[in-house]
């Protein structure tokens, strides 16, 4: 999928100071940034190339950057450094005409002070400290969403955090452009899937539209034998083949599994699509409900909802995006079952088909078996456990007057015994703090069932993205209590009603 590994995508690199300090500095300044921008590109440190802009000295300067930066396609955001002091007044017209996310360095080019040399010359040349409490106000008193990076630019600690934001600036990016394909509607009866698809399309950018699934079915039916073998092909030299499907009844479906398959990835392509939804209640003309091409298809980093969850698709797409080249992976998720024990209580995450296999601890096996509702033929589908590591559980709800992301860091294990009785993709993982007040908060937020489910994403890059859309984020970590989170839940419910204007 196009974009996915963020390399298409550029960061600015602007450097704030003024003309007081005469031609010489700001000479040095430039140099120093240039500097601090080549180490930082070096290595592939970071999953975007940042480009070093000029030094902004002016009003006018600044504004003109501000405004190109904006106007950029392939740019998602900007870095500021304020090497000097650069007065804040200049930056009012840029930064209120700014439209990409803005983070705020500040750092300064060597990581100590040179006791012994130290004089009003350094002084005046490295005024982070100064410079960015200016940058900082403005970006205060114009009541600015960005994120502010404080520490040596070569720390470990301050190069992670500019790649989390990196990542959401990216993920937020494409967001802007996602289109996301409903195929059949919702499930019947279901709230928490449904919500405002103008008001998704104004706070996130993409866009949401429905399709009946006979327009699936035509691509479906137009899938050669010749291509459907390949991919069979395909199949049996990636997973283990289960047993009881090269022959009989078993192959018959393992063939229409592929032809679904590449009928999909044909219709999502065409269509411009990196995230859909299907659902088991609208599934007119397929023989089975879609479930390894769904798998397939997250792996290629598409988003995927099922029973016609749109927020779903778009928010594990934009989680795919975020994780692109981190080891691990992200998949749609849903808590299906609890283990309740005095000494450990977990949860059993599933669905009837469609985890991702990039979420795997080992093996995969390709196998069939009924599916119990949606009186299709029974579905193809990958099988395997999840790798054990830590992990975060994300929702994104509509609460009417606002979107509210939800978020929950979990700790996943081995399953303490095997499973050989069910037939789908599974992850077992302890919630944290622990499940009582995880699941209670969850609820009391409104979390819903479905979830994108991430090991290569933490909590940092949903924060950072929850920011760029200027959206609710309440997270459930180590730190929460069921009350902690219910007085959150009130603090946010008097900011949102006073920020909406009502």
């Amino acid at each position: 999928m196009d974009r996915t590994t963020l390399k298409d995508y550029s960061v600015w690199f602007v450097t704030g100071s003024q003309h007081l300090y005469g031609p010489e500095a700001l000479k040095q300044v430039a140099e120093d940034s240039k500097r601090i921008v080549e180490s930082l590109n070096s290595d592939g440190k970071m999953p975007t190339r940042i480009i070093t802009r000029q030094t902004v000295t002016t009003k006018d300067e600044i504004t003109r950057t501000l405004r190109e930066a904006s106007a950029e396609e392939t740019c998602i955001g900007v870095i500021a450094w304020m090497h000097t002091f650069s007065p804040a007044k200049m930056w009012i017209s840029g930064l209120s005409q700014l439209t990409k996310p803005l983070l705020q360095l500040h750092t300064q080019l060597r990581s100590g002070i040179p006791w012994d040399s130290i004089d009003m010359d350094y002084m005046n040349l490295h005024q982070t400290a100064h410079g960015g409490r200016e940058f900082g106000f403005i970006g205060s008193r114009l009541r600015m969403e960005r994120k502010v990076v404080v520490g040596h630019w070569g720390d470990s600690d301050v190069l992670a955090r500019i790649d989390a934001w990196m990542r959401a600036a990216g993920a937020f990016a494409d967001s802007r452009a996602l289109k996301v394909a409903r195929i059949g509607d919702n499930m019947r009866q279901v709230a928490v899937t449904e919500g405002d698809k103008v008001e998704a399309e104004r706070v996130f950018g993409y866009s949401v539209n429905g399709y009946g699934v006979g327009d699936l079915v035509a691509y479906v039916n137009a899938v050669s034998d010749h291509e459907t073998e390949r991919l069979i092909d395909e199949y049996r030299s990636s997973y283990r083949i289960g047993d009881g499907i090269e022959g009989g009844e078993g192959a018959r479906r393992l063939r229409a599994a592929a032809k679904i398959e590449i009928g999909l990835r044909a219709f999502l392509a065409e269509g411009g699509f990196k995230a859909f939804t299907t659902t088991f209640e609208d599934l007119h003309g397929l023989e089975q409900l879609p479930g390894i091409a769904v798998q397939r298809l997250m792996a290629a980093g598409i988003g995927f909802g099922p029973e016609g969850d749109w927020k779903t698709a778009a928010l594990v797409r934009a989680m795919k995006v975020m994780g692109a080249g981190l080891p691990a992976g992200t998949t749609l998720m849903e808590d299906y079952t609890y283990h309740f024990d005095a000494e450990r209580s977990l949860v059993l995450g599933a669905h009837m088909l469609e985890i991702c296999p990039s979420v795997s601890g080992g093996e995969i096996s390709i196998e069939v078996h009924p599916l119990g509702i949606g009186g299709k033929d029974d579905p193809v589908r990958l099988v395997f456990d999840g790798a054990p590591g830590p992990a975060v559980n994300v929702s994104v709800i509509d609460v009417g007057a606002r979107f509210r992301m939800v978020l929950n860091e979990v700790e996943a294990i081995d399953p303490p015994k095997n499973l050989p009785c069910l037939p789908v993709a599974r992850v077992v993982w302890d919630p944290i703090p622990d499940l009582a007040t995880a699941a209670a908060a969850w609820i009391y937020a409104g979390g819903a069932h479905h979830t994108g489910y991430s090991q290569a994403v933490n909590a940092e890059h949903v924060t950072d993205f929850a920011s760029m859309a200027g959206i609710e984020l309440i997270r459930i970590d180590a730190s929460s209590t069921v009350e902690s989170v219910k007085n959150e839940l009130r603090w946010n419910e008097l900011y949102y009603h006073v920020k909406s204007g009502i």
